[in-house]
């Protein structure tokens, strides 16, 4: 589905990532582990198309999406990729209801479908009785929720994840951990996720090694 051919990324004179293979599988939970440096978060930017590589390729679906002009390539961001980050970055004079709604609204759903979709997905997350809530009345493992929500409510083909227990609890890490399979099962959605958390890492799928901005 997703596929990553001989990346390579400068900033400078550091060479982030140095010749880069990688393919991912429809409903597959990747983790991205390595240390502090190594190219881990880089590589995630490439593959969300945040970030163009200085060299190699990116496709979905055989789409290479390198060759896309900026409009195009947000609008199919948009469509197809979801993320999720370490600290949510949700808009906080926006409810959580209305968080969810913002990638539906870029996308051009129109406002009651999109709230249909997003209540439906806070009350999968188990957040329906939280969805008139602002950020500062959510604990963090519910704002990752609502992130997660946010992340799903265009049904992208791919959610990639930076860091996204980083800040939570164990308690909290371990409930992500659980909803992330639950759903993989559920929807078949596939999740790549940068991760320093050796856990995690070993329930996924498929653990990736990045050493020095090469795949080990």
């Amino acid at each position: 589905m997703l596929k990553l051919t001989n990346i390579t990324k400068s900033f400078g004179s550091l060479q982030v990532l140095k010749g880069v293979d990688l393919e991912i599988h429809r409903g597959e939970v990747v983790s991205i582990i390595g240390p502090s440096g190594a190219g881990k978060t880089t590589l995630l930017q490439i593959m969300g198309t945040l970030d163009r590589p200085d060299g190699g390729s990116v496709s979905f679906d055989g789409v290479a999406v390198e060759a896309m002009k900026e409009r195009e390539l947000s609008a199919f961001r948009n469509r197809h990729i979801g993320f999720v980050f370490q600290f949510h970055q949700l808009l906080p004079e926006f409810t959580a209801l209305e968080n969810v709604m913002i990638p539906a609204f870029i996308g051009g759903v129109e406002r009651r479908e999109a709230e249909a979709q997003a209540m439906e997905l806070l009350q999968l997350m188990g957040l329906g009785d939280r969805a008139q809530h602002k950020p500062n009345e959510l604990s963090g493992g519910e704002k990752q929720r609502v992130a997660v929500a946010r992340a799903l409510i265009n049904k992208p083909d791919v959610v990639l994840a930076d860091e996204p227990s980083g800040s939570l609890d164990s308690h909290n890490k371990e409930e992500l951990y659980r909803l992330i399979f639950d759903l993989r099962n559920r929807l078949g959605q596939t999740f790549v996720i940068v991760t320093h958390d050796e856990a995690l890492a070993q329930m996924t799928d498929r653990t990736i090694h990045i050493i020095d901005g090469m795949i080990g």
